[in-house]
C-alpha cells in the first residue's frame, strides 16, 4: 500500500486566517468542506518521503515572515477564491519545486496561481452570485504569511504532520 501524499500550504497570521476561514465556513457547501482555508503550494507530495520533506520544510523556514498581497478575486466557475500576490512566495515556492522536481505531479508542475478558495463545488449560479456580491465591496489588502503547514491527505480531510513557522 502507498503511504498517503502529502501536502505543503503557506501558514497564515491567525487573524488573516480566521477571516479566511470565516468566509469559508459561510460559502463553502456544508457536506463538502472537509478542511480549513488554505493557500496550497504543493498539492501532492510522495507520502513515503516524509522525513525528507519534513527536513526540507524546516530548513527552508529560516526566512522571516513576509506580506502577500490580495489583490482582487477569482472566479472559479463552481466556487469563489481570493487571488494572492508575492514575488517573495513565489520565489521561495520555485526553489522548493526545483529541489523536489523529481517528486512533483503534472499539476504541481503546471503555473501556479495561488488563492485561497472559499467556496466550491457549488452550483455555477451561486458562484456567480457570491462573486458578484463580493467584488461589489473588494478593496486590495495583505495578508502575512508566517511559515509552512505539511499535511497528509486522507481522501478528503488532512491530518497536520506538521507546522514550521518562518524564524528568519
Amino acid at each position: 500500500m502507498t503511504e498517503a501524499p502529502l501536502i505543503l500550504t503557506l501558514a497564515l497570521h491567525p487573524d488573516d486566517q480566521a477571516r479566511f476561514e470565516r468566509l469559508r465556513q459561510l460559502h463553502f457547501p456544508a457536506g463538502r468542506n472537509m478542511i480549513p482555508a488554505h493557500v496550497t503550494l504543493f498539492h501532492h507530495l510522495p507520502g513515503a518521503e516524509v522525513e525528507a520533506v519534513s527536513d526540507t520544510v524546516a530548513a527552508r523556514c529560516a526566512v522571516p515572515p513576509f506580506f502577500v498581497g490580495v489583490p482582487g478575486l477569482r472566479f472559479l466557475g463552481r466556487g469563489v477564491a481570493y487571488a494572492l500576490e508575492s514575488s517573495a512566495l513565489s520565489a521561495f515556492r520555485a526553489s522548493l519545486a526545483r529541489e523536489w522536481d523529481g517528486w512533483l505531479t503534472l499539476q504541481d508542475r503546471q503555473g501556479w496561481r495561488p488563492h485561497v478558495t472559499i467556496q466550491n463545488k457549488a452550483s455555477p449560479e451561486a458562484a456567480r452570485a457570491l462573486h458578484a456580491n463580493l467584488q461589489a465591496a473588494f478593496a486590495p489588502f495583505t495578508v502575512r504569511a508566517e511559515g509552512l503547514d505539511l499535511w497528509r491527505y486522507l481522501g478528503g480531510p488532512w491530518e497536520l504532520v506538521g507546522r514550521h513557522p518562518f524564524c528568519g
